[in-house]
């Protein structure tokens, strides 16, 4: 291995014949923090984090090799001309060399390549919903009592949540507006309202809940998911090495514009996404008047009713990465965004 680490050239920028954008002030070493992500550390060496695939380089006689900890000193060399990071070890000699190790921190204090409480709770708590897993899911068939809604301290009843034992706690969604695909308009799934949570406090088919947390009634014919759920973020950010072009046909957010925000979008595994796939929104441009191509001499209020209609240039606002593909409709959380991502963006490869 070259132990020769990478230098302020132009080669800092695009590795020499390797097409990968290392990022200009790419450091020769970084200590990996406690709530760093995969994306995080990407974007510390590279320009587009989506390469990370190509850049990352360990030793194969490393345990658990695509594992990265808190702690882990991530050093930036070449191999052959490539740029490349890897572990850094015992540098006595000046050399990088590597070695297996006993790993003492559990799994879960990993790195993953997303945050891994924003997908669980998501997951959790599931306002966008694939068909699928709408006709699957369990559901409130009754109140105790003869009562038509529920709130908290009500007890409910619900049928299909199957061998789910006592206090396992389920969220309540209502099912409210359905997810077309804008490209033929077949049903792709729903959007959904949280309604409220509890415990399983008798187990069987009906399942009975009693509802401890709630935002609104619960109705039959609610929706209920498991509260937690085993989420797999085990995956790196990549382009997706096909092309795709997809639609935004949900967002959800708890805040207005920013990262984390995540979205629905009508392209799913049988498109050719899957998790850790990147991609770029782009937002239309606005549609406005050329009113000045006489040079604007005419009256201000003949000007704003007058003029061609010209569609302006469409702007780059984002990338997000997909983070759960169902057969025709994927999730994806938005990692970087310039502007409000709204319903009808598109998302392509970056």
């Amino acid at each position: 291995m070259n132990g020769a680490v990478a230098q302020d050239t132009p080669a800092r920028t695009l590795a020499t014949g390797s097409n990968i954008p290392v990022s200009a002030d790419a450091p020769d070493k970084y200590v990996v923090k406690p709530g760093d992500t995969l994306w995080d550390i990407s974007k510390v060496f590279l320009r587009d984090p989506w390469y990370w695939p190509e850049i990352w380089y360990v030793n194969p006689q490393v345990a658990n090799p695509h594992l990265i900890y808190p702690g882990d000193v991530l050093q930036l060399v070449y191999v052959d001309g490539q740029p490349r990071v890897t572990l850094a070890r015992d540098t006595a000699s000046g050399l990088t060399r590597l070695s297996p190790r006993i790993r003492r921190e559990p799994l879960s204090q990993a790195v993953t390549a997303i945050p891994y409480e924003v997908i669980a709770s998501f997951m959790g708590r599931p306002t966008l919903l694939d068909k699928d897993q709408v006709a699957k899911a369990p559901y409130v068939v009754a109140m105790r009592d003869g009562h038509l809604i529920g709130s908290v301290g009500n007890e409910i009843y619900a049928r299909g949540i199957g061998k789910d034992p006592v206090d396992t706690r389920h969220s309540i969604i209502h099912i409210e507006e359905r997810l077309y695909d804008p490209d033929g308009g077949a049903l792709l799934g729903y959007s959904g309202i949280y309604v409220g949570s509890g415990p399983i406090a008798v187990a069987g088919d009906p399942a009975k809940l009693i509802l401890t947390d709630s935002t609104r009634e619960a109705l039959q014919g609610d929706k209920l998911f498991p509260e937690r759920l085993d989420v797999n973020v085990d995956f790196v950010p990549h382009a997706p090495s096909a092309a795709v072009t997809a639609s935004i046909i949900a967002v959800r957010s708890h805040t207005m514009m920013g990262q984390y925000q995540v979205v629905a979008l009508n392209r799913g595994e049988r498109h050719g996404l899957e998790a850790g796939h990147v991609l770029a929104v782009h937002q239309a441009g606005d549609v406005v008047r050329n009113t000045y191509a006489r040079g604007g001499l005419a009256a201000r209020k003949s000007r704003a009713l007058s003029g061609q209609k010209i569609r302006l240039p469409e702007e780059r606002i984002g990338l997000i990465m997909i983070f759960k593909a169902f057969d025709r409709m994927s999730y994806g959380l938005v990692m970087e965004t310039s502007h409000e991502i709204r319903q009808g963006d598109s998302a392509r490869n970056p």
